[in-house]
């Protein structure tokens, strides 16, 4: 069927929407219209094998027996249902037909019936009754030839799609949380397997995909649709799993209308209940909600990242509870097949905005995940996509591009592909959906990033001002200690007599008001190094007749209390070495190819020769500042043109003024 035939299916079902109008927001039309679509797609895919399920039903009555098998059997499908009614007979009795409906739904097989009470069918059933629409609706989709001799499974599945992307359109204001924009879709589809057309052409090829963020689906039948257009009799199996039901019921629904299997598809939270646990697939791909955060999984996820470490999920780090978008690629990494005797191995295309990249600083929970990734050289490519191309968000996006069977010729590299400028502007906007990726420059991206993957250098590449290879190190950096010694001059003021009086050693001492009082003498008495003001402050005690108090919490509270920073000052030393004064204590950021003591010596010591870094505190950190790698620095514009287009203004203001004037 092509494309203009499969838009008018869609156009001619979604016409339903007229009859809706007004008893209906446009937000709530697809609630009626999908399952509906369902449901009768349903049916015509039953109707041939209708009297076999019956007689069935009728051998085995009364026997206590599990029919489920025998019944998708006689089927001939994952899905069957074991009532006499259809959608004709159903609305010929106006005045039972809901109670009807509803019982002919709870005839069809679990899966099946699950997915039509996700939509809440039985509530728009009652709703479109008491609105006197039940009638009206149900004809429209009984008199509608959906039978897989008209309407083969893939067109199905295209009609299918191209509804859901209309109810999205009517529901802008979530109509991100669920749909992806179709060519965003086939973009990220085509960069993760297009490497592999070469495997996918193998006679019995089987693929296993994966989205545990699936939403509506659109992503997995994207990657069926790719897969299916290198080999036609390649055999793609899906699987997903989501956490909103009605998602989840679409995405289910789209699969049984294709012939799929529904019940790969899992409703539930993929971090705490894992539908898919020990298993691996060839190409997972997510587009994950941005900046989500995983507070209501917390304790799930901090048990199985403390319990399981490296052999769990979450082993290399936790980012922070307010985004989840390294968790789910952590989560997506778990699923990747192994790689024995140079075959196996898995590839992941994700969706992310820009904090994954560089959010986190060396040591965090996300800089640990970066590194984790890259040092196990998986990061393949990212790929920064234009401002304004999904629905409810106008921020930038990346595409990550992660496996674990890179090409010889990109072992030990990534690739940063800057496709920001590959857009063309909307007829009209979509929420805040403004540019699209047009089919010529997703094929024009899909071909850059091809060739560049299997490049040596970008220098060898005629858009290497797009394309950029870095080695794996190159991201990484090492997070050093800058420490400078702790310089104190001592006096005694009213303000540092007083800070001692209130401070706990001296509080905690006997006769501590006649401690301060014998100090009193001293006041305005400066002195240059802490020995001397010890000597000088122990005298005037002892000369009170008290006892000089010992121990290191005093010795340390009358240094810090009495004593006043000052370059000049007398450098503090703690077991022989010189005390570091935190308030100097400064970080630097040096890459890690580079020893550390080369760049103390080029870039701070010229400026604070007695700096020094502590070692002990170095930690190693990842990020990945794409903007600073295409940065091109633009000079400003010479100040004679500024200053000529000023008066060029002026000129035109006072003109204007003039005929208003006048």
């Amino acid at each position: 069927m092509s494309t203009r035939k499969i838009d008018k299916l869609a156009g001619f079902i979604w016409q339903v929407a007229d009859l809706l109008r007004g008893d209906y927001k446009q937000s709530e039309y697809g609630g009626v219209i999908l399952p509906f679509t369902v449901l009768r797609r349903l049916e015509c895919v039953l109707e041939p094998t209708r009297d076999d399920v019956s007689a069935t039903v009728e051998r085995f009555k009364g026997k206590d027996l599990d029919l489920d098998p025998f019944l998708r059997k006689a089927s001939g499908h994952r899905f069957y249902n074991t009532s006499k009614l259809t959608l004709k007979t159903i609305l010929d009795d106006a005045e039972h037909a809901a109670r009807k409906l509803n019982n002919y739904v709870a005839a069809f097989s679990p899966s099946a019936r699950e997915v039509l009470e996700k939509y809440k069918f039985a509530e728009q059933v009652a709703r479109l009754h008491e609105a006197n629409l039940l009638y009206e609706v149900g004809g429209k989709f009984s008199d509608l030839d959906l039978r897989p001799e008209e309407v083969s499974n893939h067109d199905m599945g295209d009609v299918f799609e191209e509804l859901i992307r209309r109810f999205s359109e009517q529901s802008n204001e979530t109509a991100g949380e669920h749909f992806t924009p179709r060519e965003i879709v086939r973009l990220m589809a085509k960069l993760l397997i297009t490497p592999d057309k070469d495997l996918l052409q193998v006679p019995g090829t089987v693929r296993r995909i994966l989205d545990p963020a699936c939403g509506t689906g659109g992503i997995l039948s994207a990657a069926e649709d790719l897969i299916m257009e290198h080999n036609p009799q390649a055999t793609v199996k899906l699987y997903g799993q989501e956490l909103n039901g009605e998602s989840w019921a679409i995405c289910r629904s789209d699969l049984m209308i294709k012939d799929q299997d529904p019940s790969n598809i899992a409703l539930g939270n993929s971090f705490s209940d894992d539908a898919h646990h020990g298993q691996t697939f060839d190409y997972i791909l997510a587009n994950p909600p941005f900046g989500v955060e995983w507070k209501k999984v917390q304790k799930d996820v901090e048990s199985e990242h403390k319990d399981l470490g490296e052999s769990g999920r979450f082993g290399a780090g936790l980012p922070r509870i307010n985004d989840a978008s390294l968790l789910f690629l952590q989560h997506m990494i778990s699923k990747m097949k192994p790689v024995r005797d140079g075959k196996g191995g898995s590839r992941i295309a994700v969706v992310f905005n820009g904090s994954p990249l560089f959010t986190g600083a060396a040591g965090s929970g996300e800089s640990n995940i970066r590194r984790w990734i890259i040092e196990n050289d998986w990061l393949e490519a990212v790929v920064a996509l234009p401002d304004q191309l999904f629905y409810n968000t106008g921020i930038s996006t990346y595409f990550w591009i992660v496996t674990n069977r890179k090409d010889k010729a990109h072992e030990g590299k990534v690739l940063l592909l800057d496709a920001r400028d590959f857009w063309v502007k909307m007829r009209k906007s979509k929420g805040d959906k403004r540019k699209e990726v047009s089919i010529d420059q997703i094929g024009e991206l899909t071909k850059l990033y091809g060739e560049a993957v299997y490049a040596a250098s970008d220098e060898q590449h005629e858009h290497h001002g797009r394309v950029k290879l870095f080695e794996n190190e190159d991201f990484g950096y090492q997070r050093i200690t800058v420490e400078r010694p702790l310089k104190l001059r001592f006096e005694l003021t009213d303000e540092t007599l007083a800070a001692l009086e209130v401070s706990k050693p001296v509080q905690n001492m006997p006769g501590s008001a006649r401690f301060i009082e014998a100090l009193r003498p001293l006041l305005g008495s400066e002195w240059a190094t802490k020995a001397a003001m010890t000597d000088a402050l122990q005298a005037a005690v002892v000369e009170a007749g008290l006892t000089w108090p010992k121990g290191t919490p005093f010795a340390k509270t009358l240094r810090d209390t009495v004593g006043v920073r000052d370059p000049e000052g007398e450098v503090q030393l703690k077991k022989g070495a010189p005390e570091p004064d935190p308030q100097l204590r400064d970080f630097e950021n040096v890459p890690l190819e580079e020893d550390v003591e080369d760049y103390l010596k080029r870039e701070v010591l010229p400026h604070v020769p007695d700096a020094w870094i502590d070692h002990e505190k170095t930690k190693i950190g990842y990020e990945i500042p794409f903007t600073r790698h295409f940065y091109t620095y633009q000079p400003p514009r010479p100040l004679e043109e500024i200053d000529a287009e000023l008066k060029a203004l002026e000129a035109q203001i006072q003109d204007l003024l003039g005929k208003v004037a006048s």
